[in-house]
């Protein structure tokens, strides 16, 4: 063996040939000093393997650190999908089969263009402990423009005095009460010349659940009253649940009865919306749980709501504003009574079909 050589026994792997992958041979060999210069000495090969160790530890807490929180995310959205999953009544509350779309004086179908927004027909019902009934007390319209940047809450008075397929004339929340969501339905459809898209069946404990899961919300009071324990001024009052289920049903003590009860419970709607919508619970993961997990306990949709449907919708909305929101009545020219003596809402049939035609175009902005 040569002078200054020194023996080095050493792995290497044969590079792949086109036989096949590397054999993994271990080999012996004898290195001169000449070869070895500008090697670097052991102490360096052991310091660089121990910053290749700790390279690797730092790459392997990176990417936990990275995945860790991908797979929360998505499985928190997988339980928030398997609590609407679960939750969700599903019902067949839309009208069903040939013709079930709107229809004008002459009974026949009215043509809707595309691209004219997403209509949603909220129905609230009191029915509950102690109230026993299968009438609606609340029916609200909720355009969504097709760009997703207005919601447009059209209240429609129960009194108000309306043909009913089938059945004739009589008072709005009737149509519920003689074919449930599908009549009321067809009845509105008929009544405005639009598509309805979706239905949400919801009774008014759902609302007091929803309140509370989202830390209460603020609603603008419009006109006073003393409901039980709470006194309502005018101006924006923060309500928590029970304090808002008893400022949307009082009517009573307000001016026009029904109709101003109508406006407060769009004012409620309006800050239930917003509250669900702005970072305090979007980017709460307990709050957005309580709040889904309250509104989907209380509520039945349409067939054709689905989660996905849900979820979409609340994010392409997500960034609505107070201005964003709008409040309307459908019209009436006043109050009167029907020929079998009941009280009712006197519909004005010339600005329903305005209404109707600004539903239907999506051009609600330019409605008054």
């Amino acid at each position: 063996m040569a002078s200054g050589a020194w023996v080095s026994c050493f792995q290497y792997t044969e590079p792949m040939s086109d036989a096949g992958p590397s054999s993994g041979v271990v080999g012996y060999g004898v290195i001169d000093e000449a070869e070895t210069e500008g090697w670097p000495d052991a102490g360096d090969v052991e310091e660089a393997g121990r910053e290749r160790r700790r390279n690797r530890k730092v790459l392997i807490i990176a990417l936990v650190l990275l995945v860790v929180p991908v797979l929360v995310v998505g499985g928190y959205v997988a339980w928030l999908s398997h609590i609407v999953t679960s939750n969700v009544k599903s019902e067949l509350l839309l009208p069903d089969g040939p013709g079930s779309g709107p229809l004008d004086s002459s009974g026949r179908v009215v043509e809707q263009p595309g691209g004219n927004g997403t209509n949603y027909l909220i129905i609230g019902t009191d029915a509950g402990p102690g109230r026993e009934g299968s009438r609606s007390d609340v029916m609200v319209l909720a355009h969504v423009s097709d760009d997703r940047s207005a919601l447009t809450l059209i209240h429609f008075p129960r009194d108000l005095w309306v043909p009913i397929p089938g059945r004739g004339e009589a008072k709005l929340n009737a149509a519920y009460a003689y074919g449930q969501a599908p009549l009321l339905v067809t009845t509105m459809q008929n009544l405005l010349g639009v598509d309805i898209d979706h239905v949400a069946v919801v009774g008014f404990e759902g609302f007091k659940a929803m309140t509370d899961a989202v830390g209460g919300v603020d609603v603008a009071v419009e006109e006073g009253s003393v409901t039980g324990p709470y006194t309502f001024t005018r101006g924006v009052t923060h309500m928590d649940g029970d304090m808002a289920l008893a400022f949307v049903r009082e009517r009573k003590q307000l001016r026009e009865g029904d109709i101003s009860r109508g406006r407060r419970q769009q004012a409620f709607i309006k800050g239930l919306v917003l509250k669900t919508l702005s970072k305090d619970v979007l980017t709460s993961p307990v709050r957005l749980k309580d709040f889904i997990e309250a509104a989907t306990t209380n509520l039945t949709v349409d067939r054709r709501l689905d989660v996905g449907t849900m979820r979409s919708e609340a994010i392409a909305m997500r960034g609505l504003r107070a201005a964003d929101v709008r409040f309307i009545t459908a019209p009436f020219t006043g109050f009167g009574t029907s020929a079998d003596g009941q009280s009712i809402d006197v519909l004005d049939e010339a600005k329903i079909t305005r209404l109707g035609d600004a539903v239907r175009t999506d051009a609600l902005d330019e409605y008054r």
